[in-house]
């Protein structure tokens, strides 16, 4: 059975990565909002587990803001070579996308959650 996790993250207004980006529209820079994800899934063994111990970036769609004070859904479905991650904010979509192992051969991961 592949793992399935939705966790919450916050996004605190204070949250390092806001300072200078942007000066009077800040957003949360995609490569502060990976890490988010990545650290959320290493907290998880099962999910960890689809990441291997050098997980790659394979693909990432950034398609609407984070803002200071978001409240994020973060949704994974996990295989054996891949973890494919959404993250939500109420109902919008503000990123998706998938890891994928470097110690296993390639495998077309299951689709992101929707």
């Amino acid at each position: 059975m592949s793992p399935r996790a939705s966790l919450r993250l916050a996004i605190g207004a204070d949250h390092p990565a806001f300072d200078g980006h942007f000066p009077g529209q800040p957003l949360l820079p995609g490569v502060a909002l990976l890490a988010e994800v990545l650290e959320a899934a290493r907290a998880d063994p099962a999910l960890s587990a689809c990441l291997g111990a050098a997980p790659r970036l394979a693909v990432a769609k950034f398609l609407a803001p984070v803002r200071p004070g978001a409240s994020l859904s973060l949704e994974f479905s996990g295989g054996a070579t891949a973890l494919a991650w959404t993250v939500r904010e109420g109902t919008r979509i503000a990123a998706s996308g998938q890891f994928t192992r470097q110690d296993k051969g390639p495998e077309t991961a299951e689709a992101a959650p929707s």
